[in-house]
C-alpha cells in the first residue's frame, strides 16, 4: 500500500515539476510542449484575434459576397444591413465557441484531469468545431440574429465590467505592493513621482480636451463631459485622502489616468461632422494614420481580453489564512480559471461586434472606423461614472460594512 502510494507521489511530482519547467520557461518553449495551460491561453487569443478581423472583413469587405446568399434577401435596410449583420454573424460563431469551451471547462481545479486536457489540448476537434460554429450563424434567419444583437448589448456591458474590476484591482493591487512595510520607505519616492506625474498627465488631457473638442461655448455638451471628468477626479483625490480613509495618493491618481482617457475615448466617438469635434472632421478621411489608429484600436481590444481572461483571481472572495494554507499544498492547481477565461472571451466577442457596429444594429459603419456614433459615446461615458462609482464603492465599503458590524455587536 505504502509504494503504491509513493509512486503516486512520485508521478505527481514529476508531472508538477515539468509543467514548472513549461511556465518558467520561454514562450517558445512553452508552445514547443505541446498540450500545456500557458501555450493554451495564446491560442484562444489568437482565435479571438482571428474572429476580430473576420467580422471587420464581413463588415467592410463583406457586403457584395452576403448580397449573393439568398438568406439575405429580406434583410431591411440594404446593404448597411449586410455588413451589420456579418458581424452579429461572426460574432455569434465567436461566442458559441467560447461559451461551449466555458461550460465545458467551468470547475476545473486540477491539472491532468480531463477537462484540463480538454482546454489546453485536442486542437484538432476545435479546428472542426469553431469553424462549424462560425459557419452555423450565416444559416440562420435575420430575426434571430437581431435578437442576438439585442442580448449582446447586455454581454458587452458585462465585458466592460469585468474589465473595469480588473482594472481597478490591478491598481490597488499595486498601490499595497508600494504601501508594503519592508518597501515603504524605499518606494516612497517612486510613489510621489508617479502620482504626481499621473496627476500631470491628468491636467493635460483634460486642457487639451477642451481646446481639441470645446472651442466654443456652444460645445455644451462636451464642456460637460470634461468638466465633469475633472470634478470626478476631485472627488476620488478627495474620498481617497480622507482620514478614515486614507488610500494614499497613488490609487486616485491613476483612476484620474482611466477615466481621463475614457472621457477621451467617448469624445472621440461622436460622430464626423460634429462642429465640435473637429479631430473627427480630420479623421474623415481614409488615410494610413486611419488605417493605424483603426489596427491598434483592435489590437488593444484583444489584448485588454486576454489579460482580463488570466486575472480570475481579483474576482474571488477573500480567503480564510486556512483556506490559503491548504491552496498552497496543492501544486496541481490550475494555473489560471479556465471558466472564467472562456467566459471573458464569451462576453468579449459580443463587445468587439458592439464597437464594430457602434452599439447600434441600424447605424451604418464606414470603413476603418470603429466604435464611432452616439450610442458608442454615451456607453463611454456611462463607463466612466460607472467606474468612479465602483472605485468610490471599493474605498468606502470597509468602513461601511465595518460601522454596520459595531452597530449589530452593540444591540
Amino acid at each position: 500500500m505504502e509504494t503504491g502510494t509513493s509512486v503516486s507521489n512520485n508521478s505527481r511530482s514529476s508531472r508538477n515539476d515539468s509543467y514548472e519547467a513549461i511556465k518558467n520557461g520561454s514562450w517558445f518553449h512553452q508552445f514547443r510542449n505541446g498540450c500545456n495551460p500557458w501555450m493554451a491561453r495564446y491560442v484562444y487569443g489568437l482565435i479571438f484575434l482571428i474572429a476580430n478581423l473576420l467580422a471587420w472583413a464581413a463588415r467592410d469587405y463583406g457586403r457584395r459576397a452576403l448580397r449573393k446568399v439568398t438568406i439575405f434577401k429580406n434583410c431591411k435596410g440594404g446593404e448597411n444591413c449586410l455588413g451589420t449583420e456579418g458581424v452579429l454573424r461572426v460574432s455569434l460563431g465567436c461566442f458559441l465557441f467560447y461559451f461551449v469551451m466555458f461550460l465545458s471547462t467551468l470547475g476545473t481545479s486540477k491539472t491532468h484531469s480531463s477537462r484540463d486536457r480538454w482546454h489546453s489540448g485536442w486542437w484538432f476537434a476545435k479546428l472542426i468545431l469553431w469553424p462549424a460554429l462560425t459557419i452555423i450563424p450565416f444559416l440562420l434567419p435575420s430575426s434571430i440574429i437581431n435578437l442576438y444583437g439585442e442580448i449582446a448589448h447586455f454581454g458587452a456591458g458585462v465585458f466592460l465590467l469585468i474589465q473595469l474590476i480588473s482594472v481597478i484591482s490591478f491598481i490597488q493591487w499595486l498601490n499595497e505592493c508600494y504601501q508594503s512595510q519592508k518597501d515603504t520607505e524605499k518606494c516612497r519616492v517612486y510613489v510621489m513621482i508617479l502620482s504626481t506625474s499621473s496627476y500631470t498627465v491628468c491636467i493635460v488631457g483634460v486642457i487639451l480636451m477642451y481646446v481639441w473638442y470645446a472651442p466654443d461655448s456652444s460645445c455644451l455638451l462636451n464642456i460637460f463631459f470634461i468638466t465633469w471628468t475633472l470634478f470626478l477626479i476631485q472627488l476620488m483625490t478627495s474620498i481617497a485622502l480622507h482620514p478614515k480613509v486614507n488610500a494614499g495618493y497613488l490609487t486616485p491618481a491613476l483612476m484620474g489616468l482611466y477615466v481621463v482617457f475614457v472621457c477621451w475615448c467617448a469624445i472621440r466617438s461622436e460622430p464626423v461632422g460634429e462642429s465640435c469635434n473637429r479631430k473627427a472632421a480630420a479623421s474623415s478621411r481614409t488615410d494610413w494614420l486611419t488605417i493605424i489608429s483603426f489596427v491598434v484600436a483592435l489590437l488593444a481590444m484583444v489584448i485588454a481580453t486576454f489579460s482580463t481572461g488570466i486575472d480570475s483571481q481579483c474576482f474571488q472572495f477573500k480567503k480564510t489564512e486556512s483556506d490559503q494554507e491548504g491552496e498552497g499544498e496543492e501544486e496541481d492547481g490550475v494555473p489560471y480559471g479556465y471558466g472564467f477565461f472562456h467566459f471573458v472571451f464569451a462576453t468579449g466577442a459580443m463587445y468587439f461586434a458592439m464597437l464594430l457596429i457602434g452599439w447600434n444594429t441600424h447605424h451604418p459603419m464606414k470603413k476603418w472606423t470603429i466604435d464611432v456614433g452616439w450610442t458608442s459615446t454615451w456607453v463611454r461615458v456611462v463607463n466612466e461614472w460607472v467606474a468612479v462609482g465602483v472605485y468610490i464603492w471599493m474605498l468606502v465599503s470597509p468602513l461601511i460594512l465595518k460601522s454596520r458590524r459595531q452597530t449589530t455587536s452593540g444591540t
